[in-house]
């Protein structure tokens, strides 16, 4: 486990920081932003969980230890000279996803349409995280073409969109109060 006895440190005040390998680096490389929309969506994800219960509520809590897992994975380079045994996203934790979205998408109507965030409290504030977490990816992403990110991460990336796209319905009545987008129905 990590100790933390001091918050402040003031390594960072002329704009770098360190990466987990010790690493020195300007606080605006695509890595941190990378891993700060991870741990931006770790926050949204939190709270989409004060309006949460039950079985989601617990999806949701393994998911923000995975962002944790997922941040550590990014915050040491894959070409890192200690990057033997750190953490890293492993396979497992990408399959689970599709487990619970699979659960959970079986007790969903079909859609009809694309879905606006809303309907219950809880939905939106799912939503709102979803589209964190495909920035991240995107970052993510964008950061694997300068350089090896492990492709396990990428995939994690992907499949927790779409989990939260699915438990925003999820929560919403199991689809019942989604609110549907009506194309040109504004007019």
């Amino acid at each position: 486990m990590v100790t933390l006895n001091r918050i402040y440190t003031k390594t960072g005040d002329r704009g770098e920081t360190a990466l987990g390998d010790g690493t020195r680096l300007p606080k605006s490389g695509l890595r941190f932003h990378a891993f700060g929309t991870v741990d931006e969506a770790n926050a949204a994800i939190g709270l989409a969980r004060l309006s949460t219960a039950g079985e989601v509520d617990a999806m949701l809590a393994r998911i923000q230890n995975d962002l944790f897992d997922l941040g550590a994975d990014l915050c040491v380079p894959e070409t890192a000279a200690r990057a033997e045994g750190r953490l890293r996203i492993v396979d497992a934790q990408v399959e689970r996803l599709e487990r619970e979205i699979d659960a959970m998408n079986a007790e969903l109507s079909p859609l009809t349409s694309f879905v606006l965030p809303g309907g219950t409290p809880a939905a939106a504030h799912l939503h709102l995280a979803r589209t964190v977490a495909r920035r991240a990816e995107r970052l993510m992403v964008e950061l694997a073409a300068a350089e090896p990110v492990n492709p396990a991460a990428l995939r994690y990336a992907n499949r927790l969109s779409d989990h939260l796209f699915v438990a925003g319905r999820f929560v919403n009545d199991k689809g019942a109060k989604d609110v549907l987008w009506f194309p040109g129905g504004s007019r």
